[in-house]
Protein backbone atom coordinates (compact mmCIF):
# COMPACT_ATOMS: atom_id res chain seq x y z
CA UNK A 1 0.00 0.00 0.00
CA UNK A 2 3.45 2.76 0.76
CA UNK A 3 4.96 3.65 -2.25
CA UNK A 4 8.46 3.73 -1.32
CA UNK A 5 10.39 6.52 -1.32
CA UNK A 6 13.00 6.49 -4.05
CA UNK A 7 17.21 7.54 -3.68
CA UNK A 8 16.47 11.67 -2.73
CA UNK A 9 20.21 11.89 -2.49
CA UNK A 10 20.44 12.44 -5.99
CA UNK A 11 16.60 13.34 -7.06
CA UNK A 12 15.98 17.01 -8.16
CA UNK A 13 12.87 19.05 -8.84
CA UNK A 14 12.89 21.07 -11.73
CA UNK A 15 10.13 23.60 -11.88
CA UNK A 16 9.75 26.57 -14.94
CA UNK A 17 7.80 29.04 -13.80
CA UNK A 18 5.54 32.15 -14.77
CA UNK A 19 2.50 29.93 -15.33
CA UNK A 20 -0.59 30.95 -13.42
CA UNK A 21 -1.87 28.09 -11.32
CA UNK A 22 -5.22 27.44 -11.50
CA UNK A 23 -8.10 24.43 -10.43
CA UNK A 24 -8.61 22.61 -7.33
CA UNK A 25 -6.83 21.06 -4.65
CA UNK A 26 -7.31 18.22 -1.81
CA UNK A 27 -5.28 19.21 1.20
CA UNK A 28 -4.00 16.19 3.46
CA UNK A 29 -4.17 15.68 6.92
CA UNK A 30 -1.89 17.28 9.09
CA UNK A 31 1.70 15.59 9.56
CA UNK A 32 1.98 17.78 13.22
CA UNK A 33 -1.24 16.37 14.40
CA UNK A 34 -0.91 12.85 12.92
CA UNK A 35 2.43 12.49 14.92
CA UNK A 36 1.50 12.65 18.55
CA UNK A 37 -2.51 11.31 17.60
CA UNK A 38 -0.23 7.88 16.58
CA UNK A 39 1.50 7.93 19.61
CA UNK A 40 -1.76 7.67 21.26
CA UNK A 41 -1.81 4.09 19.91
CA UNK A 42 1.13 3.26 23.49
CA UNK A 43 -2.21 3.95 25.30
CA UNK A 44 -5.23 3.47 23.73
CA UNK A 45 -4.58 -0.23 23.55
CA UNK A 46 -7.86 -1.94 21.92
CA UNK A 47 -8.58 -1.29 18.05
CA UNK A 48 -7.59 2.66 17.60
CA UNK A 49 -8.85 3.73 14.06
CA UNK A 50 -7.06 7.08 12.49
CA UNK A 51 -8.28 8.70 9.36
CA UNK A 52 -7.26 10.96 6.97
CA UNK A 53 -3.53 10.41 7.77
CA UNK A 54 -0.95 11.45 5.28
CA UNK A 55 1.61 9.29 3.36
CA UNK A 56 5.08 11.09 4.43
CA UNK A 57 8.64 10.36 5.73
CA UNK A 58 7.46 11.61 9.17
CA UNK A 59 4.19 9.40 9.68
CA UNK A 60 6.01 6.55 8.37
CA UNK A 61 9.27 6.78 11.11
CA UNK A 62 6.61 7.07 13.10
CA UNK A 63 4.85 4.04 12.39
CA UNK A 64 8.09 2.18 12.21
CA UNK A 65 8.91 3.15 15.94
CA UNK A 66 5.28 2.33 17.18
CA UNK A 67 5.83 -1.20 15.43
CA UNK A 68 9.16 -1.71 17.04
CA UNK A 69 7.65 -1.42 20.27
CA UNK A 70 5.27 -4.11 19.31
CA UNK A 71 2.40 -2.33 18.25
CA UNK A 72 0.01 -4.61 15.90
CA UNK A 73 -0.56 -1.68 13.04
CA UNK A 74 -2.72 -1.81 9.59
CA UNK A 75 -2.20 1.17 7.30
CA UNK A 76 -4.06 1.29 3.83
CA UNK A 77 -4.63 4.58 2.22
CA UNK A 78 -4.57 6.80 4.75
CA UNK A 79 -6.42 4.72 7.79
CA UNK A 80 -4.84 3.52 10.44
CA UNK A 81 -5.70 0.20 12.89
CA UNK A 82 -3.96 -0.10 15.83
CA UNK A 83 -4.02 -2.63 18.40
CA UNK A 84 -2.44 -4.25 21.28
CA UNK A 85 -0.10 -2.46 24.10
CA UNK A 86 3.73 -1.64 23.89
CA UNK A 87 6.04 -5.36 24.39
CA UNK A 88 9.05 -2.94 25.13
CA UNK A 89 9.97 0.48 27.12
CA UNK A 90 12.40 1.29 24.89
CA UNK A 91 12.71 3.24 21.68
CA UNK A 92 15.09 2.48 18.85
CA UNK A 93 18.09 4.70 18.53
CA UNK A 94 17.49 4.69 14.62
CA UNK A 95 14.69 5.47 14.27
CA UNK A 96 14.14 8.51 17.15
CA UNK A 97 17.71 10.05 15.48
CA UNK A 98 15.92 10.71 12.37
CA UNK A 99 12.98 12.67 14.01
CA UNK A 100 12.35 15.53 16.63
CA UNK A 101 8.75 14.40 16.77
CA UNK A 102 10.29 10.79 18.41
CA UNK A 103 10.51 12.43 21.76
CA UNK A 104 6.21 12.55 21.73
CA UNK A 105 6.34 9.05 22.69
CA UNK A 106 8.18 9.11 25.76
CA UNK A 107 5.16 10.44 28.02
CA UNK A 108 2.73 7.38 26.57
CA UNK A 109 5.67 5.01 26.92
CA UNK A 110 5.99 5.80 30.19
CA UNK A 111 2.09 5.93 31.14
CA UNK A 112 1.72 2.64 29.61
CA UNK A 113 5.03 0.66 30.66
CA UNK A 114 5.90 2.35 33.83
CA UNK A 115 8.97 3.52 32.54
CA UNK A 116 10.55 4.36 29.07
CA UNK A 117 13.89 5.00 27.60
CA UNK A 118 14.22 7.35 24.66
CA UNK A 119 17.64 8.35 22.99
CA UNK A 120 17.69 11.96 22.22
CA UNK A 121 16.16 12.99 19.39
CA UNK A 122 17.55 14.10 16.27
CA UNK A 123 16.08 15.63 13.01
CA UNK A 124 15.05 19.19 11.72
CA UNK A 125 18.39 21.44 11.75
CA UNK A 126 16.07 24.56 13.27
CA UNK A 127 17.89 26.08 15.97
CA UNK A 128 18.18 23.57 19.38
CA UNK A 129 14.89 22.78 20.39
CA UNK A 130 15.48 21.81 23.25
CA UNK A 131 13.41 18.89 24.99
CA UNK A 132 14.11 20.39 28.79
CA UNK A 133 10.36 20.93 28.67
CA UNK A 134 9.40 17.56 27.79
CA UNK A 135 11.60 16.37 30.97
CA UNK A 136 9.75 19.22 32.99
CA UNK A 137 6.77 17.66 32.12
CA UNK A 138 7.29 14.34 33.39
CA UNK A 139 9.04 15.39 36.77
CA UNK A 140 5.76 17.30 37.49
CA UNK A 141 3.97 14.20 36.73
CA UNK A 142 5.61 12.05 39.19
CA UNK A 143 8.18 10.53 37.41
CA UNK A 144 12.58 10.02 38.14
CA UNK A 145 14.31 11.11 35.05
CA UNK A 146 18.17 10.63 34.44
CA UNK A 147 20.21 10.95 30.87
CA UNK A 148 22.25 7.88 30.35
CA UNK A 149 24.36 7.41 27.08
CA UNK A 150 22.32 9.22 24.71
CA UNK A 151 19.16 8.31 26.30
CA UNK A 152 16.58 10.14 28.48
CA UNK A 153 15.68 7.52 31.47
CA UNK A 154 12.10 7.73 33.17
CA UNK A 155 10.47 5.36 35.68
CA UNK A 156 8.11 5.80 38.25
CA UNK A 157 7.77 4.93 42.01
CA UNK A 158 4.78 2.05 42.62
CA UNK A 159 2.12 5.02 43.20
CA UNK A 160 2.76 5.88 39.04
CA UNK A 161 1.82 8.76 37.52
CA UNK A 162 0.14 11.55 39.91
CA UNK A 163 -1.42 14.81 38.39
CA UNK A 164 0.44 17.79 39.45
CA UNK A 165 0.84 21.67 37.83
CA UNK A 166 2.74 22.50 34.87
CA UNK A 167 3.18 25.87 33.87
CA UNK A 168 5.18 26.20 31.13
CA UNK A 169 7.92 29.24 30.38
CA UNK A 170 7.24 29.73 27.23
CA UNK A 171 4.57 28.24 24.67
CA UNK A 172 5.64 24.84 23.44
CA UNK A 173 3.08 22.51 20.61
CA UNK A 174 5.14 19.64 22.04
CA UNK A 175 5.43 20.05 25.59
CA UNK A 176 1.67 20.80 25.25
CA UNK A 177 1.14 17.55 23.68
CA UNK A 178 3.21 15.69 25.95
CA UNK A 179 1.91 16.89 28.81
CA UNK A 180 -1.60 16.04 27.93
CA UNK A 181 -0.45 12.72 26.50
CA UNK A 182 1.29 11.67 29.89
CA UNK A 183 -1.63 13.26 32.36
CA UNK A 184 -5.04 11.68 31.04
CA UNK A 185 -4.08 8.46 32.99
CA UNK A 186 -2.50 9.98 35.88
CA UNK A 187 -3.85 9.98 39.28
CA UNK A 188 -5.92 12.77 40.38
CA UNK A 189 -6.06 16.31 38.75
CA UNK A 190 -3.33 17.83 36.37
CA UNK A 191 -3.27 21.51 35.71
CA UNK A 192 -1.60 22.85 32.19
CA UNK A 193 -0.83 26.42 32.33
CA UNK A 194 0.73 28.59 29.06
CA UNK A 195 -0.48 25.88 27.00
CA UNK A 196 -0.12 25.97 23.09
CA UNK A 197 -3.72 26.37 21.57
CA UNK A 198 -2.85 25.49 17.94
CA UNK A 199 -5.60 23.43 16.13
CA UNK A 200 -3.04 20.05 16.05
CA UNK A 201 -2.90 20.01 20.35
CA UNK A 202 -6.72 20.46 20.13
CA UNK A 203 -7.18 17.82 17.60
CA UNK A 204 -5.59 15.62 20.06
CA UNK A 205 -7.52 16.85 23.15
CA UNK A 206 -10.48 16.06 21.15
CA UNK A 207 -9.19 12.63 19.97
CA UNK A 208 -8.57 11.25 23.41
CA UNK A 209 -12.08 13.20 25.07
CA UNK A 210 -13.80 10.86 22.99
CA UNK A 211 -11.61 7.86 23.68
CA UNK A 212 -12.85 8.62 27.73
CA UNK A 213 -10.21 10.96 28.87
CA UNK A 214 -11.36 13.95 30.87
CA UNK A 215 -9.62 16.97 29.44
CA UNK A 216 -11.44 20.70 30.10
CA UNK A 217 -10.50 24.05 28.62
CA UNK A 218 -9.39 22.39 24.89
CA UNK A 219 -8.25 25.27 22.73
CA UNK A 220 -7.43 28.05 25.56
CA UNK A 221 -4.12 28.10 27.63
CA UNK A 222 -5.12 27.10 30.24
CA UNK A 223 -5.87 22.65 30.08
CA UNK A 224 -7.74 21.27 33.24
CA UNK A 225 -7.38 17.05 32.95
CA UNK A 226 -8.84 14.66 35.49
CA UNK A 227 -7.41 11.60 35.11
CA UNK A 228 -8.76 8.26 34.11
CA UNK A 229 -8.46 4.29 34.86
CA UNK A 230 -8.67 3.43 30.83
CA UNK A 231 -8.98 4.69 27.81
CA UNK A 232 -11.47 3.32 25.19
CA UNK A 233 -11.70 2.28 21.20
CA UNK A 234 -11.88 5.20 19.34
CA UNK A 235 -12.11 6.42 15.40
CA UNK A 236 -10.64 9.73 14.82
CA UNK A 237 -9.96 11.72 11.80
CA UNK A 238 -6.82 13.94 11.06
CA UNK A 239 -7.43 17.64 11.23
CA UNK A 240 -6.08 18.91 7.85
CA UNK A 241 -2.92 20.60 7.59
CA UNK A 242 -3.63 24.34 7.93
CA UNK A 243 0.31 24.76 6.40
CA UNK A 244 -0.07 22.68 3.04
CA UNK A 245 -3.40 25.13 3.08
CA UNK A 246 -1.35 28.06 2.98
CA UNK A 247 1.41 27.01 1.04
CA UNK A 248 -0.96 26.55 -1.97
CA UNK A 249 -2.83 30.02 -0.87
CA UNK A 250 0.41 31.53 -1.72
CA UNK A 251 1.41 29.45 -4.53
CA UNK A 252 -2.23 31.50 -6.00
CA UNK A 253 -0.93 34.63 -5.05
CA UNK A 254 3.06 34.24 -6.49
CA UNK A 255 2.09 33.30 -9.25
CA UNK A 256 -1.61 35.40 -9.82
CA UNK A 257 -3.31 32.34 -10.18
CA UNK A 258 -6.71 31.17 -8.91
CA UNK A 259 -7.21 27.81 -6.65
CA UNK A 260 -9.89 26.54 -4.63
CA UNK A 261 -8.56 24.52 -1.43
CA UNK A 262 -10.40 22.17 -0.24
CA UNK A 263 -11.03 19.56 2.82
CA UNK A 264 -9.60 22.79 5.01
CA UNK A 265 -11.11 24.33 8.56
CA UNK A 266 -10.34 27.77 7.17
CA UNK A 267 -10.94 29.47 10.65
CA UNK A 268 -7.61 27.98 11.55
CA UNK A 269 -5.89 29.83 9.35
CA UNK A 270 -7.99 33.56 10.53
CA UNK A 271 -4.24 35.14 10.98
CA UNK A 272 -2.62 34.08 7.65
CA UNK A 273 -5.61 34.95 5.71
CA UNK A 274 -5.99 38.43 6.94
CA UNK A 275 -2.66 39.10 6.23
CA UNK A 276 -2.73 37.55 2.69
CA UNK A 277 -5.54 40.02 1.85
CA UNK A 278 -3.73 42.60 3.53
CA UNK A 279 -1.14 42.23 0.19
CA UNK A 280 -3.95 42.14 -2.67
CA UNK A 281 -5.15 38.71 -2.62
CA UNK A 282 -8.83 37.84 -2.63
CA UNK A 283 -9.95 35.06 -0.52
CA UNK A 284 -13.35 33.45 -0.31
CA UNK A 285 -14.23 31.41 2.77
CA UNK A 286 -16.42 28.75 2.62
CA UNK A 287 -17.45 26.17 5.78
CA UNK A 288 -14.32 23.42 4.45
CA UNK A 289 -12.77 25.17 1.60
CA UNK A 290 -11.74 28.60 0.40
CA UNK A 291 -10.48 29.76 -2.72
CA UNK A 292 -7.72 32.07 -3.36
CA UNK A 293 -7.18 34.01 -6.04
CA UNK A 294 -4.91 37.12 -7.56
CA UNK A 295 -4.86 39.69 -10.01
CA UNK A 296 -1.62 42.37 -9.11
CA UNK A 297 1.72 42.21 -7.89
CA UNK A 298 1.53 41.65 -3.93
CA UNK A 299 1.64 44.56 -1.92
CA UNK A 300 3.79 44.25 1.16
CA UNK A 301 2.95 43.87 4.29
CA UNK A 302 5.17 43.51 7.77
CA UNK A 303 4.24 40.22 9.82
CA UNK A 304 5.75 38.47 13.04
CA UNK A 305 5.54 35.33 13.76
CA UNK A 306 3.99 34.12 16.90
CA UNK A 307 1.99 31.19 18.55
CA UNK A 308 -1.27 30.05 17.45
CA UNK A 309 -3.43 32.52 16.52
CA UNK A 310 -0.78 34.17 15.38
CA UNK A 311 0.74 34.02 12.22
CA UNK A 312 2.63 30.41 11.95
CA UNK A 313 6.06 30.29 11.86
CA UNK A 314 5.67 27.25 9.67
CA UNK A 315 4.22 29.79 6.89
CA UNK A 316 7.33 32.09 7.18
CA UNK A 317 9.22 30.92 4.65
CA UNK A 318 6.96 30.69 2.26
CA UNK A 319 5.08 34.00 3.16
CA UNK A 320 8.83 35.24 2.51
CA UNK A 321 8.77 34.28 -0.88
CA UNK A 322 5.94 36.12 -1.90
CA UNK A 323 6.86 39.56 -0.45
CA UNK A 324 10.44 38.68 -2.59
CA UNK A 325 8.07 40.08 -5.55
CA UNK A 326 6.22 42.38 -3.38
CA UNK A 327 5.49 46.36 -4.29
CA UNK A 328 7.86 47.66 -1.45
CA UNK A 329 9.98 46.79 1.41
CA UNK A 330 8.86 44.10 4.24
CA UNK A 331 10.16 43.40 7.63
CA UNK A 332 9.31 39.68 8.95
CA UNK A 333 10.18 38.87 11.99
CA UNK A 334 11.12 35.13 13.43
CA UNK A 335 10.58 35.37 17.59
CA UNK A 336 9.47 31.20 17.13
CA UNK A 337 12.56 29.58 16.19
CA UNK A 338 16.21 31.25 16.43
CA UNK A 339 17.84 29.34 13.40
CA UNK A 340 14.49 29.96 10.70
CA UNK A 341 16.22 32.04 7.64
CA UNK A 342 18.27 29.08 6.33
CA UNK A 343 15.92 29.71 3.06
CA UNK A 344 17.27 33.51 2.68
CA UNK A 345 20.92 32.63 0.63
CA UNK A 346 18.95 30.58 -1.24
CA UNK A 347 15.91 32.54 -2.32
CA UNK A 348 18.77 35.50 -2.92
CA UNK A 349 20.38 32.88 -5.83
CA UNK A 350 17.08 33.41 -7.44
CA UNK A 351 17.66 37.62 -7.59
CA UNK A 352 15.65 38.44 -4.08
CA UNK A 353 16.94 41.47 -2.31
CA UNK A 354 16.92 40.54 1.43
CA UNK A 355 19.02 41.65 4.29
CA UNK A 356 19.16 39.92 7.98
CA UNK A 357 19.47 41.11 11.20
CA UNK A 358 19.49 38.62 13.79
CA UNK A 359 15.77 37.70 14.33
CA UNK A 360 14.60 40.29 11.48
CA UNK A 361 14.80 39.59 7.72
CA UNK A 362 13.85 42.77 5.50
CA UNK A 363 12.71 42.21 1.86
CA UNK A 364 13.29 44.80 -1.18
CA UNK A 365 10.70 43.31 -3.77
CA UNK A 366 12.02 42.61 -6.87
CA UNK A 367 9.71 42.48 -10.11
CA UNK A 368 10.42 39.04 -11.04
CA UNK A 369 12.81 35.86 -9.54
CA UNK A 370 15.30 34.34 -11.70
CA UNK A 371 15.36 30.80 -11.95
CA UNK A 372 18.15 29.14 -10.25
CA UNK A 373 20.21 25.95 -9.03
CA UNK A 374 19.00 26.30 -5.38
CA UNK A 375 19.36 23.95 -1.66
CA UNK A 376 16.57 22.83 0.51
CA UNK A 377 17.38 23.19 4.25
CA UNK A 378 14.78 22.29 5.82
CA UNK A 379 11.14 21.17 5.53
CA UNK A 380 9.31 24.55 5.45
CA UNK A 381 12.44 26.20 3.41
CA UNK A 382 12.07 23.88 0.58
CA UNK A 383 8.39 25.05 0.04
CA UNK A 384 9.57 28.68 0.24
CA UNK A 385 11.85 27.91 -3.01
CA UNK A 386 9.41 25.60 -4.98
CA UNK A 387 6.86 29.21 -4.76
CA UNK A 388 9.80 31.19 -5.42
CA UNK A 389 10.72 28.42 -8.84
CA UNK A 390 6.84 28.74 -9.80
CA UNK A 391 6.67 32.54 -9.98
CA UNK A 392 10.49 32.53 -11.50
CA UNK A 393 11.54 33.14 -15.25
CA UNK A 394 13.15 30.06 -16.84
CA UNK A 395 13.90 27.26 -14.70
CA UNK A 396 15.21 26.08 -11.40
CA UNK A 397 16.99 23.10 -10.38
CA UNK A 398 15.69 22.28 -6.18
CA UNK A 399 18.26 20.27 -4.27
CA UNK A 400 17.51 18.58 -0.72
CA UNK A 401 14.33 16.69 -1.73
CA UNK A 402 14.47 14.81 1.64
CA UNK A 403 13.10 17.41 3.25
CA UNK A 404 10.31 18.10 1.35
CA UNK A 405 8.99 14.14 1.99
CA UNK A 406 9.05 14.67 5.19
CA UNK A 407 5.91 17.31 5.11
CA UNK A 408 4.37 17.89 1.64
CA UNK A 409 2.21 14.45 0.29
CA UNK A 410 2.05 14.34 -3.49
CA UNK A 411 3.65 17.43 -3.85
CA UNK A 412 4.59 17.51 -7.57
CA UNK A 413 0.92 16.07 -8.16
CA UNK A 414 -0.85 18.39 -6.49
CA UNK A 415 0.96 21.25 -8.03
CA UNK A 416 1.25 19.67 -12.08
CA UNK A 417 -2.89 19.43 -11.54
CA UNK A 418 -2.91 23.16 -11.08
CA UNK A 419 -0.65 23.92 -14.40
CA UNK A 420 2.57 23.87 -12.67
CA UNK A 421 5.84 22.86 -14.85
CA UNK A 422 7.54 20.52 -12.46
CA UNK A 423 8.99 17.16 -12.26
CA UNK A 424 11.21 14.96 -9.83
CA UNK A 425 14.33 13.19 -11.71
CA UNK A 426 17.92 12.37 -11.22
CA UNK A 427 18.76 13.95 -14.68
CA UNK A 428 16.87 16.94 -16.51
Amino acid sequence: EMNSFTNNNIEKIYITGEKKLTGSVNISGAKNAALPLMALSLIINRDFNLYNVPDLADTRLMFDLLFDLGIKINWKKGNLNFDGKPKKDEASYDLVRQMRASILVLGPLLASKGSAKVPLPGGCAIGSRPIDLHVMVMEALGANVTFDGGFIISSLSNEGLKGGVINFPKVSVGATESAIMTAVLAKGQTKILNAAREPEVTDLANCLNKAGADIKGVGTEVLIINGVKELNQVSHSVVSDRIEAGSFAIASSITMGNIEINNINPKNLTEFINILKLTGTKVEMFNNSMNVSCSQRPKPHNVGTDPYPGFPTDLQAQYMALMAIADGKTLIKETIFENRFMHVPELMRMGAKISINKQEAEIYGVKKLKGAKVMASDLRASMCLILGALAASGTSEIDGLYHLDRGYENLEDKLTNLGAIIKRSNEL
